[in-house]
């Protein structure tokens, strides 16, 4: 009876690996891919942080240049202007750069994109910064 123990036991072994392998597999996998994802999620995240980064930065440069220029003559056609420039620069500084979390960040970025659009339309600037046909543009 011992003998017929053993070999029982032995096929319950092999019955039984399938199921073992499967879940040693499955934990495997499970393990591997989430290092992989998370890898994979914060580069992705890295690559489009600095795309809004440069974007908002771009925004920036340009309104505290063109708020320089125009401080320089002061009219009522000007003045517009500043007011506007400092609305964008004012959108800007509020805008959470520390907060991935912040539930409106894409909401925000369409309002500063929007006023960046309007004050291009004021200054008579085009707001794609095309340079020349043979040259790629800088949109964002």
């Amino acid at each position: 009876m011992a003998a017929a123990g053993v070999s029982s036991d032995m096929f319950d072994e092999i019955v039984m690996a399938e199921e073992r392998f499967r879940g040693e597999g499955y934990q495997e996998g499970y393990t591997e891919g989430s290092h992989l994802g998370a890898v994979e999620g914060r580069r992705y995240g890295s690559l489009h942080g600095a795309k809004i980064g440069s974007e908002i930065g771009c925004y920036l440069g340009f309104a505290l240049t063109w708020q320089c220029l125009l401080q320089k003559c002061r009219d009522e056609k000007n003045s517009q202007k500043i007011r506007a420039l400092d609305s964008l620069i004012g959108m800007i500084q509020k805008f959470p750069y520390e907060d991935p979390m912040y539930d409106k960040l894409q909401e925000d970025l369409e309002k500063i994109r929007g006023k960046f659009k309007q004050v291009c339309s004021m200054l008579n600037i085009q707001s794609d910064f095309r340079i020349g046909t043979e040259r790629p543009s800088l949109t964002f």
